[in-house]
């Protein structure tokens, strides 16, 4: 009987939970060989991660092709045979071409996430190129002229969320300004066993149909004798009002998701081996559909070196949290000869992602247990912030707070703004300077009215140095934008000339995201000048943290430090928080700019167009 005939005669005993978790018996899935996914290859180097291609010409096939990652045989958008898709390497200055063949069934097509290239390489159907038919190949022709750790994926329908995805790592031209023995991607994803379009049906129906963590009835009783029945009531009330949970973190959950470790389950785990002493380097990269995940390696610090691919100033920590589409490079440096677990959970905590770094495939490692389920507050939603210090006027300019407008009483602080070198700068009305953000006053417009938006913040505030909900104050150092500084100098000093707010609006009890208040269905294109310099301001004006990604041009960051700005290609953007980062309009053409949570995007969208007789 084979393995899979086994489980399915047994009806798998485990519960689906444990299996999403991979609490119950790894040790039995890995000893019945349980495969993560089909391919030729073994088990053990199915742990080891997906294929390496080098090159300039590559050939990429997207075809349905049959998994079983949980148990339950099912169909994947795989990429050259296998989920993840194969790691894409190349160097910094070389030309590549890439032969995309579509052997679905539908259309489809590839972004080059993060890739600064010519419009019309970009991927996006609608946009930039008109995707691929069915049974056609596509060829893909640009130049590199960047390095890092980036990942690509298809921009058709819900493809990526079944399986669309790969690496993509570019070898720097330059000698890098730090040395390792070992290189590995570590790539985060989730996957279900459900039809994508099933998901989002649900979401549409019931918004909460994936969030089992409400409160019960022992719960609502804690909670009033410790608050009093008169605080319980007026708390309840606020929440209610906004049609909103407090314990509403994450979509989509563990309940239909297991979280991926290059294609590997928790239950198994993604190998990565090390010699004592060596200085590994491990890129990271959230490839999931609609899942945060908080990253840590307990027992070894991480030393965070670049961040979407750009180099940033080594800062060490503990943990990080990373958003859908982000990136971080690490190095971490073990020093015994003892196996570490590289632990991710899920932002909400109902499961978690996991590998294992070691000297010997025969060492093993106790797995953490999962942090409590987070819980928002009102500060989270952008109410009173009394007592919690994230404002602008605290925003971290490395060890020196930096003074500047008072959001509470809408006024400037009574300090003059300094900057990382402790020198004084005079205040500046209306317009920011570069790196310091936005002083505009929070505006909403008509558009922002209307049962199709849940809330509007009335104080959303800068929190560039929160490590957000789930991760204040667990005892561990937590990575902050606030810790983000370029290494060198920041590419384009230049004041913005103008600024441009974006509202992140959206209802949970329709699920219906937009910006500003409208959908990408009614919305006019964003229009940039080519060359000019602009400030995008985002407001938070819903519960959930949104990854806004912008095609084709660096979003430069703005942390506190105008010489040494970081640059990101997605910035997230906290629940009833606001945030500021600058662009420069050099590349010409059509792009798109929305939310990267897969089941948001249809709505949380825009179309950007640089043109050189741009509209300002």
């Amino acid at each position: 009987m084979s393995t899979i005939q086994f489980l399915k005669h047994n009806e798998f005993s485990l519960s689906r939970r444990q299996f999403v978790k991979g609490l119950a018996a790894g040790g039995t899935i890995l000893g019945l060989g349980l495969k993560p996914f089909q391919v030729k290859a073994s088990t053990w180097q199915q742990r080891l991660g997906p294929q390496i291609l080098r090159g300039t010409l590559f050939n990429l096939v997207y075809s349905p092709t049959r998994v079983n990652i949980t148990g339950n045989e099912r169909f994947a958008t795989a990429v050259n045979g296998s989920v993840p898709g194969p790691v894409i390497r190349w160097r910094e200055g070389d030309n590549v071409t890439l032969n995309l063949t579509n052997n679905l069934a539908e259309d489809t097509s590839i972004h080059w996430h993060g890739i600064i290239l010519p419009y019309q390489m970009d991927g996006v159907p609608g946009i930039s190129f008109p995707g691929v038919k069915p049974g056609e190949t596509f060829t893909y022709k640009f130049p590199v002229i960047q390095s890092g750790t980036y990942w690509y994926h298809s921009h058709s329908g819900f493809q990526e969320q079944t399986g669309a995805y790969g690496a993509i790592i570019i070898d720097p031209k330059e000698p890098e300004p730090f040395s390792y023995d070992r290189d590995y991607v570590v790539m985060l994803s989730d996957w279900s066993d459900e039809n994508p379009d099933d998901i989002y049906a649900k979401l549409k129906k019931r918004s909460d149909y994936y969030n089992f963590r409400e409160r019960t009835i022992g719960e609502q009783m804690s909670e009033m004798h410790q608050k009093g029945l008169s605080q319980y009531l007026n708390d309840r009330s606020m929440w209610n009002r906004m049609r909103m949970s407090d314990r509403d973190i994450s979509d989509v959950t563990g309940y239909t998701y297991t979280f991926l470790m290059n294609g590997v389950t928790p239950a198994d785990g993604w190998l990565g081996l090390f010699k004592r002493g060596e200085r590994v380097r491990l890129r990271i990269i959230n490839a999931s559909a609609m899942t945060f995940f908080d990253m840590r390696i307990p027992g070894l610090k991480m030393t965070v070196v670049a961040a979407d691919g750009q180099y940033v100033q080594p800062v060490s920590v503990d943990e990080f949290r990373i958003g859908v589409a982000e990136t971080y490079d690490v190095l971490v440096e073990p020093k015994d000869d003892r196996a570490y677990a590289i632990f991710a959970q899920a932002i909400d905590r109902s499961g978690y992602a996991r590998g294992t770094l070691t000297p010997d495939p025969g060492l093993t490692i106790d797995v953490p247990a999962l942090d409590p389920a987070p819980i928002l507050t009102h500060g989270d939603m952008g109410m009173s912030m009394a007592g919690m210090g994230h404002d602008m006027a605290n925003m971290k300019t490395r060890s020196k707070p930096m003074p500047g407008m008072d959001h509470s009483r809408h006024n400037m602080g009574d300090k003059s703004p300094m900057n990382n070198k402790g020198m004084k700068m005079k205040p500046v009305m209306g317009s920011g300077k570069a790196g310091y953000g936005s002083q505009h006053m929070v505006k909403h417009a008509s558009t922002e009215f209307g049962p199709h938006v849940d809330m509007r913040p009335e104080n959303p505030q800068y929190r560039i140095d929160d490590p957000g909900v789930g991760l204040r104050n667990n005892g561990r150092k937590v990575l902050t934008y606030a810790d983000l500084f370029k290494l060198g100098k920041t590419y384009d000093p230049r004041e913005p000339g103008r600024e441009i707010d974006l509202h992140l609006t959206g209802s949970m009890t329709r699920y219906m995201w937009s910006m500003n208040g409208i959908k990408f269905a009614d919305a006019e294109p964003l229009r940039l000048k080519f060359g000019e310099r602009v400030r995008i301001n985002f407001y938070n004006d819903t519960m959930m943290n949104h990854p806004m990604h912008l095609h084709g041009m660096w979003s430069d960051l703005e942390t506190g430090d105008p010489e040494h700005i970081p640059r990101k290609h997605t910035v997230i953007v906290q629940p009833g928080a606001r945030i500021s980062y600058l662009i420069s309009a050099d590349a010409l053409g059509s792009w798109a700019y929305h939310c990267h949570l897969l089941y948001h995007m249809p709505g949380m969208f825009r179309k950007v167009v640089v043109s050189k007789g741009g509209e300002s």
